[in-house]
């Protein structure tokens, strides 16, 4: 049977959904900068070596950060049975465990969360049946999301594996957690690149600039050419993510800019000397 859910019974059920897991828990968003509440939620799991949480991500394939945060993947990290994944194309937002699953218009986004009419879709079903479905294709919606999804895991390219070591106890009847041991980490690479390159990038600019301006809002932020606008903004830009489309502001001096000014080009072009060395 599938509920409909809107604003913060969608917000509840997600979060009942994390908290209710046991043996798997599927996050699907294309944009990953959690809520508190679902941190909160998260925490719970994380000595759980029997749960296995599958991330998977999408969108800005050039700069992966912009998809998620590098404090949200430490956190996923710390789960000793964890699978996060990278998919381009990814736009579809999914969120299941053994019980049940939400389709939805919201990212694990803090901002959608708060502040975005989002709705939803809940079916519920259980593990054992989503088991068998995969084999015998299944016939209603809960199966064909399950399995829908399934592939779409499968084809994403896998950033980072945690998987537990057990060893066997009582004459192999049962086992025991030993550790978990990382097989895949390139997520980590790339931060740690991305946080070289920005270091040799501040130290590159001339001028000491510490404000900037949102080229959506007009707001002052953090001078940064890569992310020229306040969260709210980057929010919205991120649903279409044009970096041609035209902006009302300069970053550099936060006058108008009348459509001079795009994502990718965020400081007008009388300013490009007095921030020399910033590359556009």
């Amino acid at each position: 049977m599938a509920t409909f859910l809107s604003g913060n019974g969608l917000n509840h059920e997600i979060e009942r959904l994390i908290e209710s897991a046991k043996e798997k828990l599927i996050l699907i968003s294309p944009y990953l900068k959690l809520h508190e509440r679902y941190v909160s939620s998260l925490k719970a799991k994380k000595n759980n070596p029997n749960l296995e949480l599958i991330v998977v991500f999408g969108k800005n394939e050039h700069d992966l950060s912009k998809s998620i945060t590098l404090p949200d993947f430490n956190f996923f990290k710390e789960f000793p049975n964890v699978m996060v994944c990278y998919e381009k194309r990814l736009h579809a937002k999914y969120y299941a465990n053994e019980e049940y699953s939400i389709i939805t218009s919201m990212n694990l986004y803090n901002y959608s969360q708060d502040k975005n009419i989002e709705v939803g879709v809940m079916t519920k079903t259980n593990f054992a049946n989503k088991i068998i479905s995969t084999v015998s294709g299944g016939n209603d919606l809960d199966e064909h999301a399950w399995n829908y999804f399934q592939r779409v895991i499968s084809q994403a390219e896998v950033r980072f594996r945690r998987v537990p070591k057990y060893e066997p106890v009582v004459f192999g009847l049962s086992k025991r957690y030993l550790e978990s041991v990382v097989m895949v980490d390139t997520l980590s690479d790339f931060f740690a690149r991305k946080s070289e390159r920005e270091k040799d990038y501040s130290v590159h600019i001339e001028s000491a600039i510490k404000v900037g301006y949102c080229i959506r809002t007009g707001k002052k932020i953090p001078f940064n050419p890569n992310m020229p606008m306040c969260e709210e903004a980057h929010s919205n830009w991120s649903r279409f993510n044009n970096p041609d489309y035209k902006e009302k502001y300069c970053h550099y001096s936060g006058e108008p800019s009348n459509g001079e000014t795009t994502f990718k080009r965020p400081i007008l072009e009388k300013y490009y000397r007095k921030v020399k060395g910033i590359r556009m």
